[in-house]
């Protein structure tokens, strides 16, 4: 088995870190893994800012919330200071493709830009 570039591993670990119920409810967990820069657009099509988005999953996690589960990561290194990641997710019933670039600072590998798209039928 092929040895796992270990930017692309640290940024897998990092998008798994937030998807934790306990990351996602404190802002300054989820902060300390986005880049000053962090932009998303959203599975609804919003445009979220990083201050917009720490905010919102800190109102909107709680404990009790069903899981946001991950499926088909997969990561490149496209330079020496950015990992692309793909991966699905599905949240009570609602399925969405994800897409996010990760950035190397002097803090670490931080969440720099995500995307979402609904789907609905499973994909292969």
């Amino acid at each position: 088995m092929p040895e796992r570039d270990p930017a692309v591993a640290a940024a897998i670990d990092g998008e798994l870190t937030l998807l934790d119920p306990e990351v996602r409810r404190s802002p300054e967990r989820v902060a300390a893994l986005l880049h000053p820069g962090f932009h998303e657009f959203g599975a609804s099509g919003r445009h979220w800012s990083r201050a917009a988005i720490i905010a919102a999953l800190a109102e909107a996690t709680d404990l009790e919330s069903p899981p946001v589960v991950p499926s088909r990561v997969h990561g490149v290194r496209l330079a020496a200071d950015l990992v692309h990641l793909t991966f699905d997710t599905e949240c009570d019933g609602r399925r969405a493709h994800r897409s996010s670039l990760w950035r190397r600072t002097e803090d670490g590998w931080l969440l720099y830009f995500h995307r979402a798209t609904q789907f609905s039928e499973p994909q292969e």
